[in-house]
């Protein structure tokens, strides 16, 4: 008689879990791991051997009571995820941007996954297997091992976003000097990275004077520090910068937008000082400066892949992976609790099945 097959997931796996105390998801929490089965995975096309994740700014809000950012719960937190499909119902609707290509996916691609309600509504990347929406997808490009596309995650390729951004509306190497904010973290480091590698002149905010030789080797040419930018100042100052990434928000947009020179633009991607924005209409009206908004986690599916590709290539952060830190599922705790603590140095990457 013939062996049944081998069941695709085993009974059960090993998972971060989250688990909020009270119907509005802001009393206390617990959190660890813990065997999940998997009854317990979310609806979804592919299942995913999970290889590697990465640890964000909204992972570590998923995990703690004041975060205000998991909307279910128990929660598996994890915005992003890298690994082998073992599993797949997609049908293969087209959701390329060129028309007729195959965009099935089927058992054994290599894919990434990150966005949408991923490790917020939708348990996420902590975990040794995840089941996602086809439309979540994104094959794993060329060029990119699952380790390198963790090491931009979610973090790089919002700064990618940023950048591609930037140049759309006219950002040009010759135009003049880049500021960074927040240059010290996942998404200021890949952004100095992209930039100086595609020719920028490219300056730094940091609040880390140990860390100016770091960001030198990936590029940054200057520096400000934080007390520098957070300063109060007049509502127009010098013309200074041609363009900028701001991950900071509100302790930092202020003094880019009284700086940006006539017709530059901001690229505001993060708010981890606070959300307020306190400036007046005058850059905007007597500079002509432009705040662009970057959205990474809704992005459309066939934009996603486009920009994926593009940072394999011509978008691929310098010395990439080399930043980076590994955490286990037994060790992640600190890596969430450092980067809520502002603690953050690269990327934290997560090990699972790698």
């Amino acid at each position: 008689m013939p062996h049944p097959a081998p069941p695709i997931l085993p009974a059960t796996f090993r998972a971060y879990v989250v688990e909020h105390a009270g119907d509005r998801l802001d009393g206390p929490v617990t959190r660890g791991v813990r065997e999940v089965a998997e009854a317990e995975l979310p609806p979804g096309e592919v299942t995913v051997r999970v290889a590697w994740s990465s640890v964000n700014y909204k992972d570590g809000l998923a995990a703690i009571a004041e975060g205000r950012v998991a909307r279910v719960s128990p929660l598996i937190p994890g915005i992003d995820l890298a690994g082998e499909v073992v599993a797949s119902t997609d049908a293969g609707a087209d959701t390329s941007t060129d028309a007729g290509t195959d965009t099935r996916l089927r058992s054994g691609d290599s894919v990434i996954a990150h966005g949408y309600d991923l490790g917020v509504a939708h348990h996420g990347g902590f975990a040794e297997y995840a089941r996602v929406p086809a439309d979540w997808v994104v094959p794993l490009p060329a060029g990119l091992s699952l380790r390198d596309s963790m090491a931009i995650g979610t973090a790089g390729f919002t700064a990618a976003q940023s950048v591609a951004a930037l140049e759309e509306r006219g950002l040009t190497p010759d135009a003049g000097p880049v500021l960074v904010t927040g240059a010290t973290g996942g998404l200021g480091s890949t952004a100095v990275g992209i930039l100086a590698g595609r020719g920028y002149e490219v300056w730094a905010v940091t609040g880390k004077d140990d860390a100016r030789s770091w960001l030198q080797t990936l590029g940054a040419v200057g520096f400000l520090t934080r007390d520098e930018v957070a300063a109060p100042g007049r509502p127009l100052e010098h013309e200074r910068w041609a363009g900028a990434i701001d991950t900071v928000g509100a302790a930092a947009l202020p003094y880019i937008l009284r700086t940006l020179r006539r017709g530059a633009a901001v690229a505001a991607c993060g708010n981890a000082s606070g959300p307020d924005l306190a400036t007046t209409v005058l850059p905007f009206i007597l500079r002509g400066i432009a705040i662009l908004g970057m959205d990474s986690a809704w992005l459309p599916i066939g934009e996603r892949r486009a920009l994926w590709d593009r940072l394999a290539t011509d978008l691929r952060p310098s010395a990439l992976g080399s930043d980076s830190t590994e955490v286990t599922l037994e060790t992640l705790e600190t890596a969430l609790d450092g980067i809520v603590a502002g603690r953050a140095r690269g990327r934290w990457l997560v090990r699972l099945g790698a």
